[in-house]
């Protein structure tokens, strides 16, 4: 039996794990931190996270703690006037064959971490891999304490500042995006009738954004504010002063500062994401993921994409051992051009669409306005409604091994 070993034990990782443990193999988990679980508020998942949860058999779990929306709303937030909104239901449903929702990052990972459970893959705490060793037909992870762990193939699912790409990519660190965000989850009770809807509301305004969205069934609201600042180092989930968040979006429109102002105990991050490149595949070593192809916000796409990499692979590696290099080759061939596209067009829209200033902000707001339904889901039909999680053709051989998981029960 193939002993796949999987570095990282966040959303890409358990997903991964999932998709190899379905294929027949057998599965060990290294996590780095104390106890497997996931920090972070709301994640948006498209009708393409559906269909890879669906072959991961957690789509159920997963659609059981999300909160299904009905509009994407794009506002001018310094006006409040609304520029252009896509219906998520009837006509987007039946043309991607999904729908569209959020759910808490906690809830997606526990329905992972179930799965896994479920599926008798070992899941070992507080091992951190910091590199690997190959010889023959082995592949060996060497943990920070000492430890070695040896199995057929290894999957880097070890996040944006990934040991096992450090050592098989060596690009450095991450590419600071210059964009702070501050995030918030508040009661839903404490949110003012007039000021609900189950919507995803974006308000642009020059240089900055506001996000919120209902999670957690309804029962609280995330807020997420963006601001092109230039941030310069990285920072990960520390406190944020209130006074400060408010003070950061002074031309924010009267009715989206109502719910900036409700927010409390926010907390900063400063985005970050890499250059594309093309190899993730060390013979038997092989990135997903944060680790293979980090992205921006902008786009909503990073879990759908660790998602994506972890179905194609599951997929793909239903082989012997011997063949393990070649289908992790494939993989790379066939997912590199789909995150690309992706990880770039995030940092397009962060730019020139969310943050739009001075001229380029009128344009936009026409541009957007002058879509039709139909033009906006055509606009979005590339990322929103892949089935083979690929740009390429539609091969019966290369679209038959990427997607065999699903038939897996």
């Amino acid at each position: 039996m193939t002993h796949v070993l999987v570095a990282g034990g966040g959303i890409g990782g358990l997903a991964a794990a999932l998709a190899q443990a379905r294929a027949g193999h057998r599965v060990t988990v290294l996590e780095g931190r104390a106890e497997f679980s996931e920090i972070g508020a709301g994640i948006q998942l498209a009708p393409n996270a559906f269909h890879a949860l669906g072959a991961l058999g957690v789509r159920e779990a997963v659609a059981g703690r999300a909160d299904f929306i009905d509009e994407l709303r794009f506002l001018d937030g310094t006006s409040g006037r609304k520029v252009a909104a896509m219906e998520l239901t009837g006509a987007y449903r039946g043309r991607f064959g999904g729908p569209y929702a959020v759910v808490h990052r906690g809830d997606l990972h526990r329905a992972l971490l179930d799965g896994c459970r479920d599926a008798g893959v070992r899941l070992l705490a507080g091992h951190r891999v910091a590199g690997y060793r190959q010889a023959r037909d082995r592949v060996t992870a060497l943990t920070d304490g000492g430890r070695r762990f040896a199995a057929d193939v290894l999957l880097g699912a070890d996040g944006l500042r990934s040991a096992v790409r450090a050592q098989l990519v060596g690009d450095g660190g991450p590419r600071i995006s210059g964009h702070t965000i501050y995030r918030s989850v508040i009661p839903m009770s404490e949110v003012p009738e007039e000021l609900r809807s189950k919507s995803v509301t974006l308000w642009a305004g020059p240089g900055w954004h506001f996000v919120h969205y209902p999670i957690g069934g309804g029962a609280f609201l995330n807020l997420a504010a963006t601001r092109d600042d230039g941030a310069a180092r990285e920072i990960t989930g520390v406190p944020a002063d209130r006074a400060h968040v408010l003070g950061e979006f002074p031309g924010l429109c009267a009715g989206a500062r109502r719910l900036l102002e409700l927010g409390r105990d926010w907390r900063i991050w400063v985005l970050c994401d890499r250059d594309p490149v093309d190899g993730w595949v060390d013979d038997r070593v092989a990135l997903l993921g944060d680790a293979a192809h980090p992205m921006l916000q902008y786009a909503a796409q990073g879990a759908c994409m660790a998602l994506e990499d972890a179905v194609v692979l599951g997929g793909l590696l239903r082989c012997p051992p011997g063949e393990l290099p070649a289908r992790l080759t494939e993989y790379n061939a066939l997912r590199r051009g789909r995150t690309a596209r992706t990880t770039l067009t995030a940092r397009e829209m962060g730019e020139r669409l969310y943050h739009a200033a001075g001229a380029e902000r009128p344009a936009r707001n026409a541009l957007l306005a002058g879509l039709s339904a139909d033009g906006l889901r055509d606009a979005v039909a590339w990322l929103h409604g892949s089935t083979s999680f690929t740009e390429a053709a539609e091969a019966p051989g290369v679209t038959g091994r990427a997607l065999a998981v699903a038939e897996v029960p």
